[in-house]
């Protein structure tokens, strides 16, 4: 696991009750840039979640690492997308592939509400290497 991933969810660890953590979760929504509205376009929207997920997901050629920039229109969901950012970024297909991302949702108490922005990561990781 990667020191950001660790570094950003250990307030969310720390939190005594869930309004807290989703307190956590909101406040680390606000320290991912906005995308900007050209970027916000139907091919990059996240299918199956019920807000508006802006993703896009690429590979550095150079480096053969995962990154993923995003956005979203509700706070708690950017939160969110705040965590996987961490959790994924910097990460090569293997890694992408064999990172277990509910799994770490689950110890956080967070599962709910980030299906559809993982397997979207987990596709381009399958699809880099097809």
């Amino acid at each position: 696991m990667t020191n950001t991933f660790n570094k950003v969810t250990e307030s969310i660890k720390n939190a005594p009750a869930w309004q807290q953590k989703y307190r956590e979760i909101m406040l680390l929504g606000k320290t991912l840039p906005a995308l900007a509205d050209v970027l916000k376009t139907d091919d990059a929207l996240v299918s199956g979640c019920e807000s508006k997920v802006w993703m896009f997901v690429e590979f550095d050629l150079t480096e053969n690492t995962l990154v993923v920039i995003g956005d979203s229109d509700t706070r708690i969901v950017k939160g969110l997308l705040a965590i996987i950012l961490a959790l994924y970024n910097g990460l090569t297909p293997e890694q992408v592939v064999n990172k277990n991302a509910y799994e770490e949702f689950e110890k956080l108490g967070l599962i709910n509400g980030i299906k559809a922005m993982v397997e979207k990561i987990q596709t381009m990781a399958q699809h880099k290497l097809s």
